[in-house]
């Protein structure tokens, strides 16, 4: 529990003071952030696991758009790829525990939905790097072979 208490303040840290808090709050659409889920699964068939995950999780590269960045489970809830600015912190780990500020499972959650129905958005609170506060979150996620991508909208 306290491997998982520390990621999760780590991973609000690492958002508050990442390169994405600095986006001007812009807001993105559910259309834009399913073309951006699709553009990365493309990017993975065409390039492969190794190189698509590293530019995933690279905050430089191409699947980092102010707020919005890919992310990648394995469907037993360890992180692939995140472009967030905590890929040195979460890739490798296991967090299928982690949990929103409501108490809402965020990485089981996802992984269920990609499991069940293949594809599909999950709502969530989570620290809004821009205005600092919880607000209501959904993320659109893509089951790929034993994996999910995805990439979530602040609502």
């Amino acid at each position: 529990m306290k491997k998982l208490l520390a990621a999760m303040f780590w991973l609000a840290f690492g958002l508050a003071f990442s390169p994405l808090a600095n986006a001007a709050g812009e807001k993105v659409s559910p259309e834009e952030c399913i073309a951006f889920v699709k553009k990365a699964v493309a990017y993975i068939e065409a390039n492969g696991k190794e190189k698509a995950f590293a530019e995933f999780s690279n905050t430089n590269g191409q699947f980092v758009k102010g707020s919005l960045y890919i992310f990648v489970y394995d469907l037993n809830g360890t992180s692939l790829a995140i472009g967030n600015g905590n890929a040195g912190k979460m890739v490798g780990k296991n967090l299928i525990e982690m949990r929103d500020a409501e108490g809402v499972p965020l990485v089981k959650g996802m992984a269920d939905l990609a499991k069940a129905k293949g594809r599909g958005w999950y709502d969530y609170h989570w620290p809004n790097p821009v205005t600092k506060t919880v607000e209501p979150k959904s993320s659109y996620v893509e089951k790929v072979a034993d994996y999910y991508v995805g990439a979530g909208i602040y609502k």
